[in-house]
């Protein structure tokens, strides 16, 4: 265990406040927090409270910010995204963009590594719930998806390069989620912030209709924006901190995307 001490107990208050903790963790770090409140070592506890994390930590199954807590107290500690600086990111040639097509964490990388792009935090957003955590939105009961903010430099990159590279990246004939990632929260949307994002948005879309290289529907809707919740720190630029386990996501979505556009190529080269 490498981090002990005031910190340890502070985080330990602010996971058991957070409403995106589980109960059956809640249940653990409380016990953990009043026991070392009590005189417990605290090193002992944390190494039993890992014990009892680890079967859950393992299959990825805990929550966002408990994940972080317990890669923290086995010396795993990831990048802290700074959210703040993101949204206080203002230049009168900086604008946004935001866009869902799927799991947020497969959708940073190929925005973040263009020329231009300032910034790119994943977050929820097109639903109706204030302050969402992610198994709410993941159980679909808030409206919302998995979506990228992006900041971006109009002097280098427009506006239209990113919906290009936006339907590169996604299959915009599935309404009921992308790839693997089933469910409402995972349906391909372009949320435009004003009417030149929308008409810049709809003509491209038209164009893909008009195109016919699609058997089925083109179905990525077009809505206006709103509220953008960022998502939790484990979330943010999840290639970087667990690039073992994105490299994997990413190749299934390559794979998938490539048949697909290969299809795409050899029913266009038939029908001429």
């Amino acid at each position: 265990m490498t981090a002990t001490g005031p910190e340890i107990l502070n985080d330990l208050y602010n996971l058991i406040l957070n409403p995106g903790t589980r109960e059956f963790e809640r249940s653990l770090l409380e016990k953990t927090k009043n026991k070392i409140e009590n005189g417990a070592d605290s090193r002992n506890q944390l190494s039993k409270l890992e014990a009892s994390l680890r079967p859950l930590a393992l299959r990825n199954n805990l929550t966002p910010d408990v994940t972080d807590f317990y890669l923290k107290i086995t010396g795993h500690v990831t990048e802290k995204f700074d959210i703040v600086a993101h949204t206080k990111l203002k230049n009168p040639h900086y604008t946004r963009a935001i866009f869902s097509g799927g799991c947020f964490w497969c959708m940073v990388e190929p925005f973040e590594t263009k020329e231009g792009i300032i910034s790119v935090l994943s977050g929820y957003t097109g639903g109706d719930t204030p302050h969402p955590t992610y198994e709410q939105v993941g159980g679909g009961y808030t409206g919302h998806t998995e979506a990228v903010e992006i900041i971006f430099d109009i002097r280098i990159i427009q506006y239209l390069d990113l919906v290009t590279l936006y339907f590169q990246l996604t299959d915009p004939t599935d309404a009921l989620g992308q790839m693997a990632d089933r469910g409402s929260q995972y349906r391909p949307v372009i949320y435009v912030l004003d009417n030149k994002q929308r008409e810049v948005a709809e003509r491209f879309k038209q164009q893909l209709i008009d195109s016919k290289m699609y058997k089925r529907p083109i179905v990525t809707a077009i809505e206006p924006a709103n509220t953008f919740w960022p998502a939790e720190n484990f979330h943010q630029q999840f290639y970087k901190n667990n690039p073992k386990r994105y490299a994997k996501i990413k190749r299934a979505r390559k794979q998938f995307l490539f048949f697909q556009h290969l299809k795409l190529r050899l029913r266009h080269f038939i029908k001429r």
